[in-house]
Formats: C-alpha cells, sequence, structure tokens
C-alpha cells in the first residue's frame, strides 16, 4: 500500500483531536419516491432509506458498492464485469435477482429488455440525493419485475456546488462535480464525473491488465412559470470503456488470482444517451396531475464484434389526490424497448395501469394497490418470419400500519407480483448443436409476498426488523445442463432482514444490517429432480456492520465488515458440486475532516487483503474484491 495514503490515514486521525463535539440524534426520513408519500415509522412496507449525506461518508467508486457494503443488497461484479453488477434482494439469486428488482432514477426505469443487469454505474454517487429501497413490495408502481422489490434512487436539484478528487492504488484517478441553483422559479443541476483504473488482474500474457475508464454527465432543469405549473427537462450520457478477466480454476485461483486463467478475457464498450421531459400542474390544493417520458439509445459491444443497439421509450402518466385523511393515485405508465442486433430486431412493451389509495384513521394506515400490465414480445429476423407472443399480468398490495406509539410501529404487507421473461430467455442452445432458437415457451413467473415488521424510531436508536415469507410459481431460470431456459414449477423463500443504528454517545455510533434467507425448490425436474434443493447463489446469512468514532464536529473514522456466508455455485441446482461459492469478507477502515466547506479523506478497502470470488460451477471462479485496494480524496463545497 502506498506510504503517502497510510500517512493520509495518520494526519487525518491527528488533526481530528481538535474541537468540541455537536449533538446529533436521529429521526424517521421521509420516503417521497412512492406514489404515496410517507415514512419510514409510518410505512406500510418494509423500507430502508439512505441520504447524500450516508452515501458521502461511505466514500463509494460506485452506486454497486454503496449497496454492497451498507444496504441489505447484495451485489457481484457479472462474470467479472465491475460495472454491470449482478444484484439480488430475498434470495432470488446470483444469476436472476437483478431481474426481480426494479430500479428507477427519478422515476425512469433502468431495467433491459434482456439479461443485461441494470446500469448503475451510469449514476455517480455524488448526483444522489436519497435512495429508497421498498422489499418485497413496489408492484403497484414498480410493475413487471418488481417481486424482490423497487430501488427508488432521487437525484439532487439543491443550490450545492461541489467538486471532488480521488487517487487511489492500481493507478486509480477520479474527478467529479455538482452544481446546482436554485430559486422560486427556476433550479437547474449540472454534474459529471470522470474515472480510470490501471486495472489488477492480467488480460493476456503480455501484462495487459484489466483496465476500464467511465465518464457520465448530467442536467435537470425544472421551471415553474406559475406557482401550479413545472415543467422539467433532463439528460444524461455514459460512456463505459472496460476490461475484465476470464474465470479461473482452483488452482489458478489459490496459486496466483492476478493471473489471466485458462479462459480469455473481454473487452466491452457501453454507451447510453437518455433524454427526458416532464410536467406537473396542481388543478387545486388536492388534486394535481404528473407526466413524464424518457428516450434512451445505448449500444453496447463485446469487441471486435458489432455492438447492440437498444432504443427505449418510457412514460408514466398519473393523477393523484392528497388529503389528510384519505389520498388516491392512479394511472398508466409504459416502457417500450428494441434490441437491434445484426440479424435481426428483438422487442419487448409493457404498458400497465395502477391505483392505489391510502386511508388514515387516528394511529393506523391502510394501503390498498392494484396493477394490470400487458407484456408484448416481437422478434424479427432477416430471414424468416416475424414471431411475437404476449401476456396479461396482474398485481396487488395492502399493507397495513399501527403506529404504537409516537416512536414505534406494527406493519403487516401482502403483495401479490410477477415477472415477465426478458427476451433472453426464450434464447435457448440446445444440443447437440448449441444454436440459437428462438420460442414462446416460458411461463410469467408469479410470486405471493406476505411480511410482517416492527419500527423504533428515537433520537438515539433506529432499530426495523421483519420477516417474509414468498411463495412462487414458474420462478424463471437459466437449465446449465440442457442449455435451455425453462420454469420452476413451485419454489419458496422465507427470512428475516434487520437494521439497527444506535448512538451509543456522541462520539461512537454503531449500525448493522443483517439478513437470513433461505430460497427452496418445492417442485422442478429439469437434468435432475431439483425437489427440496436450495437455491444457487444465494447466501443464508448476511452481516454489514459500521463503527463510527467522531472525536469531534469535523471528524469521522469508520471501521466496516461486510461478511456473506457460503452458497452453492451459481450453476449447482443440485447442490452436489465439489467447489461452492465461499464466504465473502471484507474489512474497510476511512477516515474523514471536514471543515467549513473543505473535506479531506482516505479509505483502506478490504484491509485484511481477503480473496473473494464469484462461483459459477467447479473451476469456473471470477474474483471479486480480492486485494487491498486505498484512496486519499478532496472535496470542496461552496
Amino acid at each position: 500500500m502506498s506510504n503517502a495514503i497510510k500517512l493520509s490515514l495518520i494526519s487525518v486521525a491527528l488533526l481530528s483531536q481538535l474541537h468540541a463535539e455537536d449533538s446529533i440524534s436521529l429521526k424517521p426520513i421521509a420516503i417521497t419516491s412512492t406514489a404515496i408519500a410517507t415514512d419510514e415509522l409510518k410505512s406500510t412496507d418494509a423500507v430502508e432509506v439512505y441520504t447524500a449525506e450516508d452515501i458521502e461518508k461511505a466514500h463509494v467508486q460506485n452506486v454497486y458498492e454503496f449497496l454492497n457494503k451498507e444496504t441489505s443488497v447484495s451485489t457481484l461484479p457479472s462474470y467479472g464485469n465491475p460495472f454491470t453488477q449482478l444484484i439480488d434482494i430475498h434470495g432470488y439469486g446470483t444469476s436472476n435477482g437483478n431481474q426481480n428488482i426494479v430500479i428507477k432514477v427519478n422515476g425512469r426505469k433502468l431495467n433491459n429488455i434482456d439479461r443485461a443487469p441494470q446500469l448503475l454505474s451510469s449514476i455517480s454517487p455524488n448526483q444522489i440525493e436519497k435512495i429508497e429501497i421498498i422489499k418485497s413490495s413496489g408492484i403497484v408502481e414498480g410493475g413487471d419485475g418488481a417481486n424482490a422489490g423497487v430501488i427508488n434512487i432521487i437525484t439532487k436539484q439543491t443550490n450545492d456546488k461541489e467538486i471532488g478528487f480521488y487517487a487511489g492504488t492500481y493507478n486509480t484517478f477520479d474527478g467529479n462535480f455538482h452544481v446546482g441553483q436554485s430559486d422560486e422559479t427556476l433550479s437547474i443541476s449540472v454534474a459529471g464525473e470522470v474515472q480510470k483504473s490501471g486495472g489488477i488482474r492480467a488480460v493476456d500474457t503480455n501484462g495487459k491488465k484489466d483496465e476500464n475508464k467511465f465518464s457520465n454527465f448530467s442536467f435537470d432543469l425544472a421551471y415553474n412559470p406559475t406557482d401550479a405549473l413545472e415543467l422539467r427537462l433532463n439528460g444524461l450520457t455514459s460512456d463505459i470503456d472496460v476490461w475484465y478477466a476470464g474465470s479461473l480454476t482452483q488452482q489458478e485461483y489459490n496459486t496466483n488470482i492476478y493471473q489471466k486463467g485458462s479462459s480469455n478475457a473481454v473487452h466491452q464498450k457501453f454507451s447510453s444517451d437518455v433524454i427526458g421531459t416532464g410536467a406537473s400542474y396542481d388543478i387545486n390544493d388536492k388534486l394535481s396531475i404528473n407526466g413524464d417520458f424518457s428516450h434512451e439509445y445505448k449500444t453496447s459491444a463485446y469487441l471486435p464484434s458489432a455492438p447492440s443497439k437498444y432504443i427505449y421509450n418510457s412514460y408514466n402518466i398519473n393523477m393523484k389526490y392528497i388529503d389528510d385523511a384519505f389520498k388516491i393515485t392512479a394511472g398508466i405508465d409504459g416502457f417500450n424497448g428494441d434490441r437491434k442486433g445484426s440479424t435481426n430486431i428483438f422487442s419487448k412493451d409493457n404498458i400497465g395501469g395502477f391505483i392505489k389509495s391510502q386511508y388514515k384513521i387516528d394511529k393506523s394506515t391502510l394501503t390498498v394497490g392494484y396493477r394490470y400490465e400487458k407484456v408484448q414480445y416481437k422478434y424479427s429476423p432477416a430471414s424468416t418470419p416475424e414471431q411475437s407472443h404476449n401476456y396479461d399480468l396482474y398485481g396487488a398490495n395492502i399493507g397495513y400500519n399501527y403506529l404504537i406509539t409516537a416512536e414505534s410501529s406494527f406493519f403487516i404487507n401482502y403483495t401479490k407480483s410477477f415477472q415477465s421473461p426478458n427476451i433472453d430467455d426464450f434464447i435457448t442452445y440446445p444440443a447437440p448443436t448449441y444454436q440459437a432458437v428462438v420460442t414462446f415457451n416460458l411461463k410469467p413467473m408469479k410470486t405471493n409476498n406476505y411480511t410482517i415488521g416492527y419500527n423504533y424510531i428515537t433520537q438515539k436508536n433506529k432499530l426495523k426488523t421483519s420477516v417474509y415469507y414468498i411463495s412462487l410459481k414458474d420462478e424463471l431460470y437459466f437449465e446449465p445442463v440442457s442449455y435451455v431456459n425453462t420454469n420452476i414449477n413451485k419454489s419458496h423463500k422465507y427470512g428475516l432482514d434487520l437494521y439497527d443504528k444506535y448512538l451509543i454517545n456522541q462520539k461512537f455510533n454503531v449500525a448493522l444490517n443483517y439478513n437470513y434467507v433461505k430460497a427452496i425448490i418445492d417442485d422442478e425436474i429439469g437434468s435432475a429432480n431439483y425437489a427440496g434443493k436450495e437455491l444457487p447463489g444465494v447466501s443464508n446469512h448476511s452481516v454489514k456492520t459500521t463503527l463510527n468514532y467522531l472525536p469531534n464536529n469535523f471528524a469521522t473514522l469508520s471501521l466496516s465488515q461486510v461478511y456473506r456466508s457460503q452458497a452453492y455455485a451459481a450453476n449447482d441446482f443440485q447442490n452436489n458440486f465439489s467447489q461452492k461459492q465461499k464466504a465473502y469478507t471484507s474489512t474497510d477502515i476511512s477516515a474523514t475532516l471536514a471543515k467549513d466547506n473543505w473535506e479531506v479523506f482516505a479509505k483502506i478497502n478490504n484491509l485484511f487483503n481477503q480473496k473473494n470470488g464469484l462461483w459459477i460451477r467447479n473451476d469456473a471462479i471470477y474474483p471479486v474484491n480480492y486485494t487491498t485496494t486505498a484512496m486519499i480524496g478532496l472535496k470542496l463545497k461552496y
């Protein structure tokens, strides 16, 4: 590790012993991205909310890192790709977890029509105002795929002006900025980030490393010509260029984790350009109408092959009635996507209608919602006739919250949700030729989610716990022996989520996120009888904890630990591979000194040089967070 970074950590720690402490306290945080706004204490859903301050203190390089280290969400680089990572909540597995989570940025869906994970690398952490995680719910507003839940990301629209830099090991450099200006009539913000890394693992025999670089720039504009009318315009452009090394055998992993290995590396380039517009009009003090539309053009190329081109159009139009005791919203939304390859066009179009209401009587809150969604597919190859298919899907949600005291509440929730296949699910590679074949022979997945929870939020302690049970029919998966996408007839999941942040005193506080999940296949015959087996790629236990020391009102020292228990390898549906997904462990330490309009920080990731990896099958391991890295940075605010 660089001596300069070691010295910086020591210097920040010494500088911290200077001034008297500030008073800090906890309180319920508002949930603003849902159809009907509420807060953590009164919510009828199991929720997690993280603010810009939480994200800034974590000093993460991307949103994936924050989710993996600070929340109940699990992430792993997708087959080695750090920019499109696999995401899981509530045990849907390494391979398909991201397909069961709807991710939105300011209401715009990041989900893809194919198997590619959501491109969260296009959102810089310094641009985020809040992250809201709605677990085992959200189907009414989120729609298709919201089985595990919805992650809502809200970007900043403030008067803040920030610029930041950091440098780290393995030739990592980053520069970012955010400029905002707001008054009663006009609000505008511009943000951007540029990052590069020299790489760690070899990708060829000549010493070339898995280097990567990316850039993203965005703007948001809101104009209020009258008190009742708001007009919005936003845009985002992102470019990513990444090399990622192939898998290793167990022997290669044990002897030299930095080597190229026997499998080939991948060079991939992404680009995404988004433009969006919207308007809100307050008809009176209780009734309003809102509409948003966005267009995205995206390319993804595995060089030297030609790129796939994506065109996405999404829209949402809704009307809200808000009263003290009764609130209701109804609307339509749609997501239309085309993937254009060199020889075909594959399309998936979703259109849904929803209605959701909330009733408040004394200490009780009741929410009821319903959604209908139609999904249509078209496959247009160059040399054969066009094929088409469609589904009609239904979802519902009912939740109840009772405010026991001003600081505690109990809630219960039932959600019926669904997930339609993505376009890659219809493409199979059957033996003996293993040539691609498109067949519309899959069923949409349907789930019943039951959740009971308890919240306790005081000035010193924020405790949130919930237990859940999910029954699934026709869970989608890729059968790794016969190379066929198919359905699991019946399966179920159950688990426990526990979050507690406790202010020990004004100098020490601790945060704990513990998750237990069990995912069981009840009835399915693939290449073998999988009944009674555990879904592969699901860790039963996940623990994330952070201890913060605030010696004064300028400085923070943080020690964090992430642990996920071992699991069956991603393709091990029979639960009998000789190699398992090993337990994931990482310890991080950081120091921050902030005063007036400046902040300096230093951080060491994976302090004890733990080796971590993603196991797909025997002797197919992708190293993940497998070495110690460090960085030092500066942030200026005006």
